[in-house]
């Protein structure tokens, strides 16, 4: 691509759009034409030159925009809505918990969102204006963006969450692998890459259902208020899902302890019943003179049969004291 337009659309209000080719027709473009959404790569140097000369957008707003990494957040200023939220980054050869942040311009006329990656979430939202079943105007869009966000992060929340629970019934049915450690130890850290963004993503969501907005009608609020609320219970799902992997964690190395203490326990058994078998040995086998039956042949016998006793006397004390 030579250029940051990714597409161009005029909303047509009945679910579909109309797209536009370039940057000349976008500045043809009127409000009573339709609502515009300008879908742009940030990274584009025709777009940092549109964005700081022609987009007429509040320098404030502006600068959060073009922000290297901004954390997720909902702020108005009159009937403009900056919206930046994080989606799952599911591009070939990526991690999804590598979040993939998108930036939203949003007033009455015109919708502008910048990313750098591309998003599920936004093409599946031109693939149904394709279709004709897409949002209608900004408010629609808005609710619409937000739900198709938060779909994918309750699927990838989920995934995970089915993932550390089978390692729990792995661990509870000791059907443990030497990579158990590894891959809980995985979990756990992608689990905090995720709550790193979905956290304040929750605060931002919760924020915009109290946004007081013209063109955000009571219908569209009461999606975003359902998708905020899917969005708490993501994020207590997740904190959930860590500590079920931290707890497996701990009794895996519990486990793995108790194993190594019983080998130890057996081990010192053994060696306090051969202990006296090999003092009374070595004290025999001297190379000087006065050990006694040293020519006697059943000497070896009463010998082994003096051990046999021995050994027998031991585990009973043993057994006695309850350390068998």
């Amino acid at each position: 691509m030579s250029t940051g337009l990714v597409h161009a659309l005029v909303l047509d209000g009945q679910g579909g759009a109309r797209p536009l080719a370039d940057w000349t027709e976008i500045a043809a473009w009127k409000l009573e034409d339709g609502v515009l959404w300008l879908n742009l790569d940030y990274a584009f140097e025709d777009v940092t030159q549109w964005l700081s000369q022609r987009s007429a957008i509040d320098p404030l707003f502006l600068a959060a925009l073009v922000d290297p990494d901004p954390r997720p957040r909902a702020t108005a200023h009159g009937e403009h809505l900056l919206m930046i939220v994080r989606a799952i980054n599911l591009n070939a050869g990526a991690a999804p918990e590598d979040m993939i942040s998108v930036r939203c311009f949003i007033e009455p006329g015109r919708i502008v969102t910048l990313r750098h990656r591309a998003s599920l979430s936004l093409q599946a939202i031109v693939a149904e204006l394709v279709a004709g079943t897409g949002p209608t105007s900004a408010g629609d869009f808005t609710a619409q963006f937000v739900e198709r966000t938060l779909d994918l992060v309750v699927t990838r929340v989920d995934t995970l969450g089915d993932e550390i629970a089978a390692c729990e019934d792995e661990v509870v049915d000791r059907k443990t692998g030497a990579d158990m450690r590894g891959r809980l130890a995985d979990h756990r850290r992608r689990a905090i890459q995720l709550r790193r963004f979905l956290a304040p993503q929750r605060e931002a969501l919760t924020k915009l259902v109290t946004i007081s907005l013209p063109w955000l009608v009571s219908m569209q609020r009461a999606r975003v208020n359902e998708a905020a609320d899917r969005m708490t219970r993501t994020v207590e799902e997740l904190d959930a899902a860590r500590d079920r992997a931290a707890v497996t964690q701990e009794e895996l190395a519990s486990r793995v302890a108790e194993a190594t203490n019983q080998r130890l326990y057996v081990l010192s058994l053994i060696t306090a019943v051969f202990l006296p078998l090999g003092f009374v040995c070595s004290l025999l086998g001297v190379n000087v003179g006065g050990v006694p039956l040293q020519h006697a042949d059943w000497a070896f016998w009463a010998l082994i049969a003096a051990f046999g006793i021995g050994v027998g006397i031991q585990l009973y004390l043993f057994k006695k004291r309850g350390w068998l």
